[in-house]
């Protein structure tokens, strides 16, 4: 996080149990409220793509949401990395078993998943053609990996095959990390969707000029793209082939006594509709026509009053739960500008009492942004 300043925002879920006919595969329907980017996770700079690669692509760690204070918890990695005492030396055990979801690329051969994919995810970042915009996860943390970009940038090319001296491959399963200072927050940044396992096979045969894979993502999470139309229509299907997990978290009572056992996922199919504008996400899920909704600002005072649930909705079954949120805001000044800019003890003073009354105005703000949902 670059940011010198953060808000908590709380956030909204709203659930609905509509009226649906039976279908074979239970289905999701979402709305994102601004069009995707690429589904490349080198690539990825917008939460609501993110959304999208998160499900299809896996990173070594994920979080327990559900645990207070929130854990890190083992996604594809067999359990948090072992940790020498001086913070510098990260040892990440794998878990075998774990295949991409079958592709071309792959030559009809079940392709498994293993450290070295990590490790060439990890190279592209610092891939000058790929002008990845999350290279500063890592960035400075990994002997010799910025060494291997200053090498690309002089020469043109970047050696994807040249070895790292920090991304030590022990076996396929096995990845010892050598930093290049104490850190003993790798492990939150191994989390970060940027960071997920990219087979090279894939890039190599569907890759454009930068090397990048925006409408072709093969990856080993629990879903798969099924469909696509840029801007308008993005369908997730249930990656049937993915290693056998079981809901198995703690915290919330009710969640935990709804889904302990179950397996992951529960649905088969995402349906998801790009819509820019306020009214028509509102109208798409008060039709029944959207599952999930993200309802901003503007639109809160449609599905609350007093901070609750407005009574005609609840009486259709919606539920209203809250979340947590934290958000972000930068400031950037004008050092030109007649008022605010300048370097004189003065113009500094007023910089630096300004944002007092913004950060008000901008927690009152937050608190107007919600999400929708409901349950199929």
């Amino acid at each position: 996080m670059r940011s010198v300043k953060m808000a908590a925002a709380a956030s909204m879920m709203m659930a609905a149990a509509w009226a649906w006919a039976a279908a074979p595969v239970k289905t999701l329907h979402y709305i994102l409220p601004a069009a995707e980017a690429s589904f490349d996770p080198a690539l990825g700079r917008d939460l609501y793509t993110g959304h999208i690669t998160e499900a299809i692509f896996e990173t070594l760690y994920t979080y327990d949401y559900l645990a207070r204070p929130v854990q890190l918890a083992p996604e594809t990695a067999a359990a948090l990395p072992e940790v020498a005492a001086d913070g510098k030396t990260y040892l990440i055990r794998l878990k075998p078993g774990t295949y991409f979801t079958p592709d071309p690329a792959f030559h009809g051969q079940p392709r498994e998943l293993t450290v070295a994919d990590y490790v060439y995810a990890w190279k592209r970042l610092f891939d000058p053609r790929l002008a990845s915009p999350n290279a500063w996860l890592l960035e400075g943390k990994v002997l010799g990996l910025d060494a291997l970009a200053e090498q690309a940038r002089q020469t043109g090319r970047f050696n994807y095959d040249a070895p790292v001296a920090g991304l030590e491959i022990i076996d396929p399963y096995t990845l010892r990390i050598h930093l290049t200072r104490t850190d003993f927050n790798l492990g939150m940044i191994l989390a970060y969707a940027p960071l997920a396992a990219v087979a090279r096979e894939v890039v190599d045969l569907y890759g454009d000029s930068k090397g990048e894979v925006a409408g072709h993502p093969v990856g080993t999470g629990v879903y798969k793209l099924g469909q696509w139309i840029r801007g308008s229509r993005i369908v997730l299907e249930e990656n049937t082939g993915h290693r056998a997990e079981v809901w198995d978290f703690h915290g919330d009572a009710v969640i935990e006594r709804q889904m302990k056992g179950k397996k992951i996922p529960q649905i088969g199919r995402i349906e998801i509709s790009v819509q820019l504008e306020d009214q028509s996400r509102w109208l798409s899920f008060t039709s029944g026509e959207a599952d999930l909704f993200w309802l901003d600002g503007p639109l809160a005072p449609k599905a609350l009053v007093d901070g609750k649930l407005r009574p005609e909705l609840a009486e259709r079954g919606i539920q209203l739960s809250r979340i947590v949120d934290p958000g972000l805001s930068y400031y950037y000044w004008n050092m030109r500008d007649p008022v605010v800019g300048g370097f004189s003890k003065e113009k500094i003073a007023l910089r630096c009492a300004a944002p007092s009354p913004w950060r008000t105005m901008w927690t009152r703000k937050s608190a107007w942004c919600t999400t929708a949902k409901r349950s199929v």
